[in-house]
């Protein structure tokens, strides 16, 4: 726990930052992209068209947060962006099912080591479930992929926004029919915490200094004492039983 939170009130619930919280998204889909490159013999700078990728994926929210486009789920947003990607990094010999079967590599992302083994011991005490930009299909099928415990998935396209916009936060918790204080937002990015906690929600925060490989530039530690700095998804298990045993 943080400093001076000895006595924090245990949650109802815990909500999931999925992107680089619970999933290795950069090593994923790297290694996936990669290995079909080879196998189908497709030359392509796969970990800069990832990044790439990745770096589009807050301005093409934006978009839709800004009214320029209609509500478009991260699933074709993703599409437009690795259709415009495989273009501009000259990557050939790519079919139309080969882009979607890419596009959904997103479905496929692998968890830390630590995640699903501590989502499974918090799932026994806690309701969770993942509070993310993903549409509900992208995180079911990640959720089947992996093995990912949730009760509920809380994707953006059950709200129409994305974080972080206060929709999100706020909706999954009436979705629970518990106040925000009774709910807590676990992520590995001090902004979303920031935003959660604005609204009321308990925070947690979890550092993943991998995410974004050799580009990472911030989110190494945690910016404010929030209720629960915790080193990994099974210490936070360890944190939590801690408090409803006080």
């Amino acid at each position: 726990m943080a400093d001076g939170d000895a006595h924090m009130s245990s949650p109802q619930a815990i909500l999931f930052d999925t992107f680089g919280t619970i999933v290795d998204w950069r090593s994923s889909l790297i290694e996936e992209l990669t290995a079909f490159g080879r196998e189908r013999n497709i030359v392509g700078d796969w970990t800069s068209l990832i990044d790439a990728w990745r770096s589009a994926y807050a301005p093409s929210m934006d978009r839709v947060r800004k009214g320029e486009l209609l509500w478009t789920t991260l699933d074709k947003l993703h599409r437009a962006t690795l259709d415009r990607l495989v273009m501009e990094f000259g990557i050939k010999g790519l079919a139309q099912e080969d882009l979607a079967y890419l596009n959904k590599g997103w479905h496929r992302l692998r968890p830390w080591p630590d995640s699903v083994k501590g989502l499974t011991r918090l799932k026994k005490n806690f309701i969770i479930g993942p509070l993310s930009n993903g549409n509900v299909a992208l995180l079911v099928n990640m959720a089947k992929h992996v093995g990912l415990p949730w009760d509920m998935v809380f994707a953006s396209d059950l709200f129409h926004h994305f974080k972080p916009d206060r929709e999100n936060y706020l909706g999954a918790c009436q979705l629970l029919d518990l106040q925000p204080k009774e709910v807590m937002l676990c992520a590995a990015h001090n902004d979303d915490l920031k935003m959660a906690r604005s609204l009321g929600l308990q925070t947690a925060f979890i550092a993943r200094p991998t995410e974004y490989g050799p580009h990472q530039t911030k989110d190494f530690a945690a910016d404010e004492p929030w209720d629960v700095i915790a080193a990994n998804v099974d210490d936070l298990a360890d944190k939590l039983e801690a408090v409803r045993e006080t």
